[in-house]
């Protein structure tokens, strides 16, 4: 197995990048390219986030899996109001970057985003936003539901972040950032699977239930679970051996 941390500069950000980036082990025992996992980070995190504090590359040793884990900053995952077009870089310039660098395959049904906490909603941003390109997503503690907190109580440093990415607090519900409207006004159901789980603990529990219910009213694939568990990575290291159990990804026999 090999752990890459690789630095590159995206045209689109006009900026240089860090991910890190699991490669398969014994590449030679796989019939076909591996899969890709994009592996997102939380608000407070950076592309050291998963390795860190996760034992990801343990629970990845016998998939024919790449994962990706790219640095986001504090963007949501979104083209900010007052910033840079991070979605563009994640929906449109990392997947074909990682295409030319990385023997990986470019079937969509191998191609998969989860994340964590702001990650969770990067992931279903993506998902729902691209689905001819993710055939899986995953959401672990995601805040799916930024409308509700448009009223929260910010500290001053979560509240320029939040101006920074959505510009006025009142900007998000009904916007193209407003997962659970995205959902609500959808024509054509997608693919994709989607999965979604929290800890009953978590102060984002609501936001993962709301996602829920309305994904389910509207018919979408998806996937629902919960359990004990508070916004940490002791829940989250837990669950992301869930999701790659959940993901179809080829496995080797013991």
């Amino acid at each position: 197995m090999a752990l890459l941390e690789i630095r590159f500069y995206s045209r689109v950000l006009e900026l240089s990048m860090g991910a890190n980036i699991i490669l398969p082990e014994r590449q030679d025992a796989w019939a076909e390219p591996p899969a890709v996992l994009y592996l997102l980070h939380g608000l407070s995190g950076d592309h050291t986030s998963w390795i860190r504090r996760s034992c990801i590359e343990r629970y990845v040793m016998d998939y024919n899996l790449v994962v990706v884990m790219p640095d986001a900053h504090k963007s949501f995952y979104c083209d900010m109001a007052h910033g840079s077009d991070y979605w563009k870089l994640f929906a449109e310039e990392l997947p074909e970057r990682i295409q030319q660098w990385f023997r990986v395959s470019n079937d969509w049904k191998k191609t998969f985003v989860a994340g964590s906490s702001m990650g969770g909603y990067g992931a279903m941003k993506l998902a729902l936003g691209r689905p001819d390109l993710f055939s899986h997503a995953a959401s672990l503690s995601g805040a799916l539901d930024i409308a509700s907190h448009i009223h929260d109580d910010w500290n001053d440093t979560k509240l320029r972040t939040f101006r920074a990415v959505f510009d006025a607090v009142g900007s998000v519900p009904g916007s193209g950032n407003d997962l659970l409207h995205q959902i609500q006004r959808m024509e054509t159901l997608p693919e994709t699977e989607f999965f979604v789980c929290c800890g009953t603990d978590d102060w984002l529990y609501p936001d993962s239930v709301k996602f829920r219910d309305i994904a389910t009213e509207k018919g979408l694939r998806l996937t629902y679970e919960e359990s004990a568990g508070a916004h940490d990575w002791s829940y989250w290291d837990a669950r992301i051996q869930r999701v790659l159990d959940w993901l179809p990804i080829e496995k080797l026999e013991a």
